[in-house]
């Protein structure tokens, strides 16, 4: 592989994907101004625990994530489930059961999607 794309590929990790105040509010898991009972976020399910999505923050996610994911029904309304959790540190990625097909999400965009169990 030449410089210029062992380059490029520095440039586009170092990129930041969303502020450093989402990040930390994110991390927190609060902020949201939502009550006690609302504040169950996708990735604290349990395994196999149904759910409904409430609200996604969006302004968390790159607007190309977003656009992925809502293609892919998972939005406000949908209902979901955790199928398993990543072996890594971290436990990522995250599946999740929507409808009859598993998706691989990351922990960081499980954490933008307030759940309410169904």
């Amino acid at each position: 592989m030449s410089r210029v794309s062992w380059a490029a590929c520095a440039i586009r990790r170092s990129e930041p994907r969303f502020s450093i105040a989402k990040q930390l509010q994110l991390a927190r898991g609060s902020g949201t101004g939502r009550s006690v009972e609302n504040d169950l976020t996708l990735d604290l399910l349990a395994p196999l625990e149904r759910a409904e999505i409430t609200h996604v923050d969006w302004s968390v996610l790159a607007p190309d994530e977003g656009k992925r994911l809502r293609a892919m029904g998972i939005d406000e309304g949908a209902r979901v489930a955790i199928a398993h959790r990543g072996i890594f540190i971290g436990r990522d990625p995250i599946a999740i059961m929507v409808g009859r097909m598993n998706v691989a999400i990351r922990r960081v965009h499980a954490r933008a999607m307030q759940v309410k169990r169904v």
